[in-house]
């Protein structure tokens, strides 16, 4: 796994573990969840850190991590073009670009499928790459 950030910078796994311990909570947890099961789903995925939110690139975003009061939202950069047969998308549906899926306290995690969409968006990004 590669990590990009500033040379001036912590690196950005350093940057996600420490949002990751600084929620303490259910949110915390689920992201450190979502996380390694972006890694699984691609060990050549690149961590970053932008915005103020985890980011994992592969040939371009593919998502982040972000977190909110009452949700960990995981929004997918091109979401609207990749494959979603199981209706993970559940949140930013309006857009022709983005989808998200918003995960609540006790939200169960669909592995599986999550780890499917993950590898569809880095199949799109493979496929979009260098244009």
């Amino acid at each position: 796994m590669k990590k990009t950030t500033p040379d001036n910078a912590a690196p950005a796994s350093a940057l996600i573990d420490a949002r990751i311990a600084e929620l303490n909570d259910w949110r915390g947890e689920m992201l450190a969840h979502l996380r390694a099961l972006i890694l699984a789903a691609d060990p050549d995925v690149v961590e970053e850190w932008k915005w103020s939110v985890p980011v994992w690139s592969h040939d371009g975003i593919l998502c982040t991590g972000e977190t909110y009061k009452q949700t960990v939202k995981m929004t997918f950069a091109k979401g609207a073009s990749v494959p979603d047969p199981t209706g993970l998308f559940n949140s930013s549906l309006e857009g022709n670009t983005r989808r998200a899926i918003d995960f609540r306290e006790g939200d169960k995690v669909n592995e599986k499928a999550l780890k499917a969409l993950i590898q569809a968006a880095v199949a799109l990004n493979k496929s979009t790459a260098g244009r």
